[in-house]
């Protein structure tokens, strides 16, 4: 997920400042203080990671998305065009392939601050009986910083659409899904600004366009940043509102409305390439890159595989296959 140098600057003087584990005064506290401390704190953890079973969330196994998490983060780095994201693609084939998926592939190239790089899109594409078509998208590349794996900004999204994919696949709707793997949505520089992001939205979008397909397309749902600890989605401030609502409502009536927030907030993500477009679409994301706030790991190397709860992916799994339901009704 890239965001504004701004919000940068901000997450990044938290992880500064939170590597102090002394008290203010300068003292240790007593052991015994410590070691109730640390007991609240993870009897705290394992409430809040309690995962749901598949059967309370419209079959959903938020433990199965966390394994696809988990394999991601093992290949390490993943960045546009390395050998780590390669495995990562035949990974991603190979699940949707095991799934009964029917796979499309569009490989490019994009000019980049680094120089001409091989890119992958990636999309199972479900028929359906009627003309539309409903988009579930991530992205799977990571940032290029140096041993930054990306569990959170990343996998985390990626892991939950393997397993929409599972549950999906075998259906068919009224409208086609589609789930969309994008590469190339980082900014290869440090910094987020265009052109240097969203290649691989902006090459979908640009494709569609010409083709006319961009048309048929109901409805574009993004996620990115969906394992955070405590999970706190605001309503992303430039998404469709119709479609916004939609989602939210969704979400109250499954009973999360302490995760799905009534505030709102901005934020810069595959989802513009297609609402530059005309196209009704919306970013489900978890971002509090602020003081206080969850992502103080947010684009540094403790964004880790710890960091990440199965009952945040169930969570919003669930609420995704909830909303699919409804737009296929419509």
């Amino acid at each position: 997920m890239g965001m504004p140098a701004r919000v940068f600057a901000l997450a990044f003087g938290v992880v500064m400042t939170a590597g102090c584990g002394s008290k203010a005064d300068g003292s240790a506290g007593t052991p015994l203080a410590s070691s109730s401390a640390a007991s609240s704190a993870l009897a705290a953890q394992k409430s809040e990671d309690e995962v749901p079973p598949a059967d309370k969330t419209g079959g959903f196994d938020g433990k199965r998305a966390y394994a696809h998490v988990e394999k991601q983060v093992a290949f390490g780095p993943r960045p546009s065009g390395s050998a780590a994201i390669g495995k990562l693609q035949e990974y991603i084939q190979s699940e949707l392939t095991s799934y009964g998926c029917k796979v499309d592939v569009d490989s490019f190239s994009a000019d980049t601050p680094a120089g001409r790089l091989p890119m992958k899109n990636i999309v199972a594409k479900i028929p359906g009986d009627k003309r539309g078509i409903i988009i579930l998208a991530t992205h799977y590349d990571t940032k290029r910083i140096e041993n930054f794996v990306g569990a959170d900004d990343g996998a985390s999204s990626t892991g939950v659409m393997l397993e929409m994919a599972r549950l999906l696949c075998p259906k068919r709707g009224n409208y086609a899904v589609w789930i969309t793997f994008f590469d190339g949505e980082e900014a290869v520089n440090l910094n987020w600004k265009d052109p240097d992001n969203r290649y691989g939205s902006k090459q979908m979008a640009a494709k569609m366009a010409m083709s006319g397909e961009i048309k048929k397309i109901k409805a574009f749902l993004l996620a990115d940043i969906v394992g955070t600890r405590p999970l706190r989605f605001k309503r992303e401030a430039d998404s469709t509102k119709w479609l916004v609502d939609l989602v939210w409502g969704v979400a109250d009536k499954l009973g999360y409305n302490n995760v799905f927030l009534e505030e709102s907030s901005g934020a810069t993500d595959d989802h513009d390439s297609f609402l530059n477009r005309n196209v009704p679409a919306l970013d489900v994301i978890d971002f509090e890159a602020y003081p206080g706030g969850n992502l103080y790991y947010w684009h540094t190397t403790q964004d880790t595989l710890d960091k990440i709860s199965p009952k945040s992916l169930a969570i919003t799994g669930h609420v995704f296959l909830e909303s699919v339901k409804q737009l296929q009704a419509k």
